[in-house]
C-alpha cells in the first residue's frame, strides 16, 4: 500500500467520523430550537467534497506513477491544518456541524480561533482543499477545487451572514 493510500484512508476515516459528529450535533441543535438555514446548497457542498476526496483517490492512488513520493513539506502543512481543524471543532463543541444551524438567543462563539478570525473552519477547509493535492503533486487538481470551494463559500457565507444578521 502506498503512502498516498494510507494518508487518504486516514483522511477518509476522519471525514466520515466528522459527518457522524455533525449529524449528532445537528439533531441536538434542532431539538433545542435551532433552525437550519441554507439547506438548499448543502448537497452541492457535500458533492464537491466527495468529488475532491474521490478524485484524490483516483489520481494519487489509482493513477499515480509507480514510486511517486509524497511531498513532505506540503504534507506537514496539511498536518498543521488538521490541528487547526481540531481546534475549531473543539472550540465550537456541540455547536459544530457541517450545516448552518442558528440557535435563537445564543451568542456567537468567541473562543479559540474565533477570537482571531471570522469563519476559521472555512479557512482551514480552503487550505486543505489546496494543500493535500499539492502533497501528491496534483497542483492543477488542487487549483480547480480551490476555485470550486471559493464559489461554494461565497454562497455559504452569504447565507450564514443573513441568518445571523439582527432581525
Amino acid at each position: 500500500m502506498s503512502w498516498a493510500a494510507v494518508i487518504l484512508a486516514l483522511v477518509t476515516a476522519q471525514r466520515l467520523g466528522e459527518l457522524v459528529l455533525a449529524r449528532r450535533n445537528t439533531k441536538r441543535l434542532l431539538a433545542r430550537g435551532g433552525r437550519e438555514v441554507g439547506a438548499a446548497h448543502y448537497p452541492l457542498i457535500v458533492a464537491m467534497h466527495a468529488a475532491w476526496l474521490l478524485g484524490l483517490w483516483y489520481f494519487a492512488v489509482l493513477r499515480a506513477p509507480a514510486g511517486q513520493e509524497v511531498n513532505l513539506p506540503w504534507l506537514g502543512v496539511f498536518v498543521v491544518l488538521q490541528l487547526a481543524r481540531v481546534w475549531v471543532i473543539a472550540s465550537l463543541g456541540g455547536r459544530w456541524t457541517t450545516r448552518i444551524v442558528v440557535l435563537p438567543g445564543e451568542p456567537l462563539v468567541r473562543r479559540g480561533p474565533y477570537r482571531f478570525v471570522s469563519h476559521p473552519n472555512y479557512w482551514v477547509v480552503a487550505g486543505e482543499i489546496l494543500v493535500l493535492p499539492l502533497a501528491f503533486g496534483l497542483a492543477a487538481f488542487g487549483l480547480v477545487f480551490t476555485v470550486l470551494n471559493a464559489a461554494m463559500m461565497w454562497i455559504r457565507i452569504r447565507a450564514e451572514a443573513a441568518a445571523l444578521a439582527p432581525q
